[in-house]
């Protein structure tokens, strides 16, 4: 039982909206790919073990009743208070067949029942009834050999084993609503094939389309190759462009790419050095009462990926605001296009920005046009480089590591995960270790 649970776990992940396909075919309509390798099959096999024996250690279930008639009478029967103690699981064994499905073997799985059987007979000429508390252990081998198919929404298996591969796909279910939404952006993750089984790994496909006020980005332009995925690691995923750069438009979109900055934060900012002599009239509005800088992005971002990084351009609009007068002090437009590379170690997201190209392509102040103006240009395309790629940075490392926890990323055993970039498409592969904490509470309430 524990290795189906396991594969299953893993499998049977959201519902789908639309058609399954072929995978050839699902390959033009993939926005990411997951592929699930041996040997993390065997760490979810070995932690579900422990994590079902301990679920079931005392479980509860409802009541069972009914009736057959027998002769010339009926004979009514009833369980109830039916518990399930001490479940343990001796050996099992299991095998990816390839193309075929997955072959499960279960030995010596033992258990102790109890509850109070209701029985009684009714005929014209007897009517007996009676009530006995039982106790009964049981033990069974098994051998299951599911075939993963895709069908009324969800990743479908065999009969022997549908009661817990829908209790484990309600856990991925829920797990997997909560990390791929945010506010009014969602990310719909529905399968658009059925699971490729190799004999060492398992691949599904799912469709990435960023979902925005209930609008759904297209689908992915991308076409998935088997090839670009490597083997050496548990858990390898496969991100398209087409699902990151609808990410960057629904941020934009939803207000997320503006900033405030004043006070201290401000002063320190302009603190940073810079080989260009900051113009007298900028020091002069810092020195001012109360100035604000505000930055947004002024038109949507375009997001792609090649070998040296996840490129983005973007057009920003920054003003520097004073209290003491009505119109900004200073206003420019900056087109910018960065290379971002990004890490993650001790549960943090390391991003490293490289500025490709900067230009200013708007400039007003509040003072009209001076003969500083070409002054006030350089030394802002040196500030946009060195003080406001560091600073967005800096927002966006702890925000989005703060994102990725409260969906309980920081949860899993990450073990050296790696994000490769490559011609339209970045490559996430890693190690992990299982968090069994969070499957044994969600079975506890499944139970209860």
């Amino acid at each position: 039982m524990e290795r189906s649970a396991a594969l299953l776990l893993v499998l049977a992940l959201v519902n789908v909206s639309c058609c399954c396909l072929d995978p050839p075919a699902a390959y033009r309509f993939t926005g990411a790919v997951c592929r699930l390798t041996y040997p993390a099959a065997v760490v979810l096999n070995e932690k579900t073990t422990e994590v079902i024996q301990a679920a079931f250690q005392h479980a509860k279930y409802p009541s069972i009743e009914g009736q057959r008639s027998i002769g010339f009478g009926t004979v009514k029967y009833g369980f109830h208070n039916l518990e399930i103690h001490n479940l343990s699981i001796g050996k099992s064994e299991f095998e990816l067949k390839e193309n075929e499905g997955i072959g499960i073997s279960i030995s010596n799985v033992s258990a102790v029942f109890k509850g109070t059987i209701n029985y009684g007979y009714g005929s014209w000429l007897l009517d007996l009834k009676q009530s006995v508390d039982f106790e009964v252990e049981s033990q069974i081998d098994l051998v299951i050999n599911p075939k993963l198919y895709c069908g009324k929404g969800k990743v479908a298996i065999c009969k022997e084993i549908n009661n817990v591969s829908n209790i484990l796909a309600d856990f991925i279910q829920e797990q997997a609503e909560q990390f791929l939404s945010d506010g009014d952006i969602g990310v719909d993750i529905s399968v658009t094939s059925s699971p490729i089984i190799k004999s060492d790994y398992i691949e599904s496909y799912h469709k990435g389309l960023v979902i925005y006020n209930n609008t759904k980005s297209d689908l992915s332009t991308s076409v998935f190759n088997p090839s670009q995925l490597p083997e050496n690691r548990m858990l390898n995923f496969w991100i398209s462009d087409g699902l990151l750069d609808p990410l960057m438009s629904a941020a934009h979109h939803d207000g997320r790419l503006i900033r405030n900055i004043s006070g201290t934060e401000l002063t320190d900012l302009f603190q940073t050095e810079l080989s260009s002599a900051r113009p007298e009239v900028l020091n002069k509005w810092l020195s001012s009462e109360g100035p604000m800088l505000k930055a947004r992005s002024v038109s949507v971002p375009h997001l792609w990926t090649t070998t040296e990084g996840t490129s983005v351009r973007s057009v920003a609009g920054v003003e520097l605001l004073l209290d003491s007068q009505d119109m900004p002090a200073l206003y420019f437009e900056t087109d910018v296009t960065v290379i971002v590379n990004a890490s993650y170690a001790e549960k943090k997201l390391i991003l490293k920005a490289t500025a490709e190209r900067i230009s200013i392509t708007k400039i007003s102040t509040s003072e009209g046009p001076t003969e500083m103006e070409e002054n006030l240009r350089s030394y802002l395309q040196e500030a946009v480089e060195k003080m406001g790629i560091p600073k967005v940075i800096s927002y966006l490392e702890p925000e989005l590591t703060a994102l990725m926890d409260e969906q309980g990323l920081n949860l899993f055993d990450l073990i050296n995960p790696e994000v490769l970039p490559q011609d339209g498409y970045v490559i996430v592969q890693l190690d992990f270790g299982f968090p069994q904490h969070l499957l044994v509470e969600f079975l506890k309430r499944t139970l209860n």
